[in-house]
């Protein structure tokens, strides 16, 4: 009884109906998640009951609410249950979000899960065995060696110039093309595929091309049936540019709660209670450091790589899912935020969400820290 009561309470919160919460969890909840899965939704516990601090957090969400930094969600999970759930500017709860560059970790996915159904073979299948008729087989030995690793890996060695770091100039010249598979894939060799790392927002493009060429199934609509089905994901939209290919690096947009299945699926190692999702050696490679980036130390299979230990899905304006396996948490933001503030998630996230952490275990339960944390909650809501 206490549990339902304790979840009627922070669902009332969530919907800026209830003030306080008067002591109804047990101290002796145990820190463990091994009773559910969030297909239908998250479980919500009070962060003491997964040994985290409910006044840290609560100078989060104070913070966040008096700075209008444009921050739009705060989603913390640890253990599998929901802690935090806070809302501010203009977000409503339950809105879908753009997630931007986040849409680059879930086509990763899908190229690991079609790997898994047999529609591609390996990581160093050769790209130009996908697009015979772009012409890539005429061009030098570096570019018919570029493999889908190189792709993955933003390591193509292709001249590419769309990222942040010219402006999205080649960006908006990709989508002024035809097609945008053949202007990626004619850009010149700037190096040697596997050299060195170049953020390229037009091969996560190409990888949604192979999905779509490998499966007969555009990448939403294969995303639909072998990921987001499985985990619950029904509120989802992911465009398609002109010639009816879903969009590689970017427009798919996610409730923040359905963000965070994405980065909980990564922390249970691909396995959705007994299914196995996406394959365990898939994630691992994921979150394998193989060369050296430039926002973070170091990058993956389109994640990002940090120093701490934790795995980024990143996007423009401050969109992040923080997978953190040694503290078995997830941490999800989104936002609108400038480009001088795109850290400042991962600030809040060093400086208040970790040092929240105080043991793998039960804390005594803080009526005090507990309203507190519900009620800036509440405010940060009512004050949108």
């Amino acid at each position: 009884m206490r549990i339902s009561i304790f979840v009627f309470s922070i669902l009332l919160v969530s919907w800026g109906m209830a003030s306080t919460f008067n002591g109804l969890w047990a101290e002796e909840t145990p820190a463990r998640y091994d009773d559910y899965l969030p297909t239908t939704g998250w479980r919500y516990s009070p962060p003491e009951a997964q040994g985290m601090d409910s006044k840290t957090l609560a100078n989060l969400v104070e913070k966040v609410t008096n700075s209008k930094e444009r921050i739009h969600s705060i989603t913390i999970i640890r253990n599998g249950y929901m802690l935090l759930d806070a809302y501010f500017d203009t977000f409503r709860i339950r809105k879908r979000h753009p997630i931007y560059s986040c849409t680059k970790s879930v086509i990763s996915a899908l190229i690991g899960i079609a790997i898994k159904h047999g529609h591609v073979s390996d990581v160093h299948q050769r790209v130009s065995s996908f697009f015979p008729k772009q012409g890539v087989s005429t061009y030098g030995s570096a570019k018919r060696n570029i493999t889908l690793k190189h792709l993955l890996t933003m390591t193509s060695g292709l001249n590419c110039t769309d990222s942040y770091l010219y402006r999205w100039k080649g960006l908006w010249e990709m989508r002024r093309s035809r097609d945008w598979a053949h202007f990626v894939l004619n850009l010149p060799m700037h190096e040697q595929p596997g050299t060195t790392f170049n953020y390229c927002n037009g091969v996560s493009h190409l990888l949604s091309e192979v999905i779509q060429r490998s499966t007969g199934m555009t990448a939403f609509e294969y995303a639909k049936q072998s990921l987001f089905a499985p985990l619950g994901i029904n509120d989802v939209t992911w465009a398609q540019n002109s010639t009816g290919v879903t969009i590689g690096y970017s427009d798919l947009m996610l409730t923040p709660h359905d963000m965070a299945k994405i980065g909980f699926l990564y922390l249970k190692n691909g396995l959705w209670g007994t299914q196995q999702i996406i394959p365990s050696e898939w994630v691992q490679q994921s979150f394998q450091p193989h060369v050296e980036a430039t926002l973070f130390p170091q990058y993956g299979y389109q994640w990002w790589i940090d120093s701490s230990g934790y795995s980024i899905a990143a996007g423009y304006r401050g969109q992040y899912i923080f997978v953190l396996p040694d503290h078995n948490m997830v941490v999800v933001f989104t936002g609108s935020l400038e480009d001088r503030n795109f850290f400042l998630p991962v600030s809040y996230l060093n400086e208040y969400i970790v040092p929240a952490i105080k043991s793998n275990h039960a804390l005594p339960y803080n009526d005090k820290s507990l309203n507190r944390l519900l009620s800036v909650i509440k405010d940060a809501q009512t004050s949108l």
